[in-house]
């Protein structure tokens, strides 16, 4: 028997899914919550930019190479990535799949350590957050064998 992680994310939280084989459905293992991941970049940055002086002496803000939302994001992505580098240790799942929307499920991608990407039998690009869990098996039968 094999046994299948199956991570449906999104940068306010993640759930985390076992499968067991085809026809014995997916069991809820975590509700993963991350209310970070929700706020606007106004209400993660309370403080403005620093001020610093360029090679001329003119004064002037300086820039954030990375939205503060996205900061959270990344976060959040490698925070996951460990949780599954861990799991996979101790062997708790033969297979990986995760969901995600593109730019979500890319930051997920990165965080992965080599042999636990070796693991990712499947991925899907899509939001599935909002989606219930009953109702997650329509959108992953044809990426998973429940």
């Amino acid at each position: 028997m094999t046994t299948t992680w199956i991570l449906i994310a999104h940068r306010g939280g993640a759930r985390l899914f076992e499968n067991n084989g085809p026809g014995k459905g997916m069991a809820l293992l975590e509700n993963i919550l991350h209310p970070e991941g929700r706020l606007k970049n106004g209400e993660i940055n309370t403080d403005k930019s620093g001020r610093s002086f360029d090679s001329f002496s003119r004064r002037h803000g300086m820039s954030q190479d990375q939205e503060a939302t996205d900061q959270v994001a990344t976060v959040f992505a490698k925070h996951l990535g460990d949780r599954l580098d861990k799991a996979r240790t101790q062997n708790r799942y033969a297979r990986l799949v995760m969901v995600a929307d593109p730019r979500f499920l890319g930051e997920l991608r990165a965080t992965l350590t080599k042999n636990t990407a070796a693991l990712v039998s499947a991925t899907l690009d899509k939001d599935l957050g909002g989606v219930e869990d009953r109702d997650l098996p329509k959108f992953l039968e044809n990426t998973v064998l429940l």
